[in-house]
């Protein structure tokens, strides 16, 4: 299930965790904590789904990649890996 720019971001957002640096939107978002991050991920989820009903495509699609990157820091702030949600993913659909 993983694709190369999956994979990438996924290696990125631990990077950045693991050193932080000042202009890092991402090292941001580890400093504020995970208070922070949840926020984010709601936040988001309520624009994908206003996308959804009232917006373009485009734009959709646009607020579906801040939700899964902000939802990828959410679970890296909590050292859930990636992988463990490909696992579930497939246990339910095999």
């Amino acid at each position: 299930m993983s694709t190369p720019i999956l994979n990438h971001l996924v290696a990125t957002i631990a990077e950045r965790k693991a050193n932080p640096t000042p202009e890092s939107y991402t090292a941001s978002l580890f400093a504020a904590g995970i208070g922070k991050i949840a926020q984010k991920v709601g936040e988001e989820g309520v624009e994908v789904v206003v996308a959804s009903l009232s917006q373009s495509d485009e734009r959709l699609v646009s607020e579906m990649a801040d939700l899964l990157y902000h939802s990828l820091v959410l679970l890296a702030v909590r050292d859930v890996a990636w992988a463990d949600v490909e696992a579930e993913l497939a246990r339910r659909f095999r």
